[in-house]
């Protein structure tokens, strides 16, 4: 979950490295640190916190450090894994003669043993991280070649690594390696960059190349030499990537978080247009590549996730069993691989994830293909490694998402699965009325999401109001239950107030127990079915002195009357009703965490892309 960047040529190197590094900063902001190869040593400089904390450092003690001629760094903000965060485990990390330097993305399994064994040959460490040992271990197996060195030692590691290495023995090089943890290299004019995500490189250079698992790189500023684990050349191709940086700035926001969730009219619409066909009353999806007989001989589906997008897949279950009648099952990613799951002929396993990186996720697709699944992804970034292995699937368009918690990512999931449990119940059993009314919804949900945002001052309100709770519960039914799991994740990710969601028919068995004065309850009480038996919980929560804040829908006066505080939502279906539901719970956490000064982009012990299982 590490943020990488690497750069040999003639700009800046310092400047480079660091705004690499700012962009990439939602993947870890433990420490950071930068390493430069000079002519006869390796320059490093590093420090806990932030990337702004390593800029202060190197202004304040160094001046502008420029080095000429085409010269080499390479760069690094941890999320720890092995090790606190303080300035010895930060990266890069150096061997013991200080002559080669790397940084690491991922874990390193066997680095005990390996450690051992390179203590025994009088290497000295001087962190607790397993990263070290690759420092070592490529010093330990040079013997004139970077890239031969490096291949060498990544043949004894067991785990995943996505590293940058710079040696003194070779000028002006870099050499990448991936197994596991995401590397695309930056193709430019007299330049090289290499990220682990191409936010960090897409200001200098819209023409990368992703490295496949297994692959290693040596690059210069001209050349690029590509070759796999054995050492034997191999071919990637160069691929074009539309992304505007000026999209991962704030624009006048405070936080990122706000900007995203402000985004989410046009991120849905994005992620919708040009996919309905109202003449057919249904849904074109290319990506799934699937024939109208391929999708009829589907019998199951498997949805694969973590997170957030586990909560996406568990709204999408009612949407396909209901629509299509599919039956539908949703595991944890993590889960799917270690429980040996039964994977049926004509089963379509969806995995979800917005960065395509996830590790638990890349896992789940690898085991799907490996049991003849048929396997469709859905991601948000455009080449990633689970969209590149599934090898078909849909692209969600919902732009960068900088901000640590998900926001948009999700609300796009949820929009492209309605899509999707549409097309394939117009293949099964959907009328084309009952069609028609589904892309009615589907393109109902923009306007819906910027109804909500209207109403965030009343939201703030309510927000200021219980800020200073301890602990909260979110309640819902049907499809609205997995949206109180997601509001409940977004209120402790960023405001770190313990917060369970449950499905409302759970809160007596158990957990109604812990609910008295003082422990708000967000109950999602709109106008869809289940309504009437939420009445009876949000009854059952005031018969415990909790206060309810509910969401209800406009004009619903009967929950106006038995909730503490209403947060209202427009009209809709209750196939459309997920996503304004779960902006406005975005927004009750955002202003909670605000008005209790938490750092709600980079919330403390996360990072955005989870690439360690």
């Amino acid at each position: 979950m590490c943020g990488i960047v690497g750069y040999v040529g003639n700009r800046s190197i310092v400047k480079t490295l660091l705004d690499g590094l700012k962009r990439l900063e939602y993947r870890g902001y433990d420490s950071a640190g930068l390493a430069l190869l000079e002519a006869d040593k390796i320059q490093v400089v590093k420090t806990i916190g932030k990337v702004k904390n390593l800029e202060n450092r190197i202004l304040n003690e160094y001046g502008e450090i420029e080095i000429a001629g085409p010269s080499a760094g390479i760069a690094h903000t941890r999320w720890a894994t092995h090790g606190a965060p303080s300035e010895r485990n930060a990266h890069p990390h150096l061997d013991s003669s200080g002559r080669f330097a790397i940084v690491h993305n991922g874990i390193i399994e066997n680095y005990l043993e390996l450690k051992s064994h390179l203590q025994g040959k009088g290497r000295v460490f001087v962190s607790e991280t397993d990263s070290e040992v690759l420092a070592h271990l490529i010093a330990e197996c040079y013997e004139g070649d970077l890239l031969s060195a490096t291949a060498a030692a990544l043949k004894k590691v067991h785990g995943t690594y996505g590293i940058a290495v710079i040696a003194v023995t070779d000028p002006g090089t870099i050499v990448v390696a991936r197994h596991g943890s995401p590397i695309v290299i930056g193709v430019g004019n007299g330049e090289t960059l290499i990220a682990s995500d191409v936010s960090a490189i897409a200001a200098y250079t819209q023409r990368v190349i992703y490295l496949n698992d297994g692959d290693l790189a040596k690059i210069t500023a001209e050349t690029i030499d590509i070759r796999n684990i054995e050492n034997i050349p191999v071919s990637r191709e160069i691929a074009h990537i539309d992304w505007n940086p000026e999209a991962a700035e704030k624009s006048g926001y405070d936080h990122f978080m706000l900007k995203e969730i402000c985004e989410q009219p046009e991120a849905v619409a994005n992620a919708i247009r040009g996919r309905m066909d109202k003449g057919s009353a249904t849904a074109i999806l290319a990506g799934l590549n699937m024939t109208t007989r391929e999708m009829a001989q589907v019998n199951r589906i498997v949805i694969a996730a973590c997170g957030t997008s586990l909560h996406a897949g568990m709204v999408a279950q009612y949407f396909f069993e209901e629509l299509a009648s599919i039956p539908v099952d949703v595991e944890q990613a993590a889960e799917f691989r270690y429980r040996n799951p039964i994977i049926e002929p004509n089963s379509l396993v969806i995995p979800i994830s917005q960065s395509g990186e996830t590790a638990d996720t890349l896992a789940a697709v690898r085991e799907a293909a490996n049991k003849g699944a048929i396997v469709a992804a859905l991601c948000n970034v455009v080449g990633s490694t689970i969209a590149r292995e599934s090898g078909r699937g849909i692209y969600l368009h919902a732009g960068p998402e900088i901000g640590v918690a998900s926001t948009k990512a999700f609300t796009c999931q949820v929009s492209v699965l309605l899509m999707m449990a549409l097309l394939f119940g117009r293949n099964r059993r959907l009328s084309r009325e009952d069609g028609l009314k589904i892309i009615d919804d589907v393109n109902s949900i923009p306007g819906l999401i910027s109804q909500v945002l209207e109403r965030k001052e009343a939201i703030e309100k309510i927000a200021k109001k219980y800020a200073g709770a301890k602990d909260f519960f979110y309640i819902g039914r049907g499809c609205l239950y997995p949206v109180a799991l997601e509001g409940a994740l977004k209120l402790k990710e960023i405001s770190y107030i313990h917060a369970e969601g449950y499905h409302a028919a759970e809160l007596k068995h158990g957990p109604i127990a812990l609910l008295e004065a003082g422990v708000p309850v967000v109950a999602l009480a709109n106008n869809i079915p289940g309504k009437d038996k939420m009445i009876g919980n949000i009854q059952e929560c005031h018969a415990r002195q909790s206060p309810v804040i509910a969401t209800a829908t406009d004009g619903d006066n009967e929950i106006a009357g038995i909730a503490d505080d209403v947060i209202w939502i427009p009209e809709c279906s209750k196939f459309a009703a997920v996503v304004p539901t779960v902006v406005a719970l975005q927004l009750l956490a955002y202003y909670i965490a605000k008005e209790r000064g938490c750092e709600i982009d980079q919330p403390r012990n996360l990072a955005k892309s989870v690439t360690v299982e």
